[in-house]
């Protein structure tokens, strides 16, 4: 640990910029400013390292700054961002936590265009009404690690920007696109552009691992309780079925979505 004694430091709850960073934790806040919070070692780095445009690092002036981030303060994302020395009171206010990480970021909210949607091959997961933090951070690793195209939440799904739902996805939101918007009006590029919209279901003729993965396809996962709604079952072209040879009654949203982008990493990388 190391502070930097030309770095500023906060001590005082009610200074201006710790009231600006702790209405980040509020979603109309984050909304309004497009900015978000992030915690912990390892998100500040994985944002550095994503070249994410992050604005102030802050850091426990008591603990210094953490090891692993001294090697990235020199990289140019590190060097745009405001280095502050906080005290453990600003950093608690400002992560809602009651045991304060020893760093917090704060960076602008992701954007990418929608042309990650429709590549040749594409594989993109899309999220009806997804609400679990947990879940949708899972979702969103599992896509990362099968090197999935985008993640795309539609309405009625939790905001990206949560802080549960950013501490869920360790640091892979930064690793690939993922769009939030209305589900409505993404459908008919998918149309015109000839991708198969895949859904689940408990009365499908198909297995998972009798659909052809490698095409171009956008799977498209429901809500926790009630699966996809009417409105984006009617649009699906083909449902499939996770076989389950014990007794349990069904996966959840997020093991659920994890099986199939396995089974297509598997068609399209180790199928040889």
């Amino acid at each position: 640990m190391l502070n930097i004694p030309n770095d500023p430091i906060i001590s005082s709850v009610q200074n201006e910029k710790v009231k600006q960073w702790s209405s980040l934790l509020d979603k109309k806040y984050r909304d309004r400013s497009g900015r978000f919070i992030i915690e912990g070692n390892h998100l500040v780095l994985e944002a550095l390292r994503g070249q994410a445009e992050v604005s102030a690092i802050v850091y426990d002036g008591e603990r210094g700054i953490p090891a692993e981030l001294l090697d990235e303060r020199a990289g140019e994302g590190a060097t745009q961002a405001e280095w502050i020395q906080a005290s453990r009171a600003v950093m608690a206010k400002c992560t809602g936590t009651n045991t304060p990480p020893p760093v917090f970021a704060v960076v602008t909210k992701l954007s990418a265009g929608l042309e990650v949607l429709i590549g040749e091959h594409c594989l993109v997961v899309v999220l009806d009404g997804v609400r679990d933090p947990g879940n949708a951070g899972t979702i969103i690793r599992s896509a990362d690690a099968v090197g999935a195209d985008a993640v795309v939440l539609g309405k009625g799904c939790v905001d990206l920007y949560n802080p549960k739902t950013v501490r869920s996805t360790m640091g892979s939101l930064f690793h690939l696109p993922i769009i939030e918007a209305d589900l409505n009006e993404l459908f008919p590029l998918a149309r015109e552009k000839g991708i198969k919209l895949i859904g689940t279901s408990l009365q499908a003729e198909h297995t998972c691992y009798g659909y052809d993965w490698t095409q171009p396809t956008w799977l498209l996962m429901g809500s926790e309780a009630d699966g996809l709604s009417a409105a984006v079952r009617e649009q699906v072209d083909e449902s499939v079925i996770i076989p389950m040879a014990g007794q349990a009654e069904s996966l959840n949203v997020a093991m659920a979505c994890t099986v199939l982008l396995y089974e297509s990493l598997r068609q399209r990388r180790f199928n040889k």
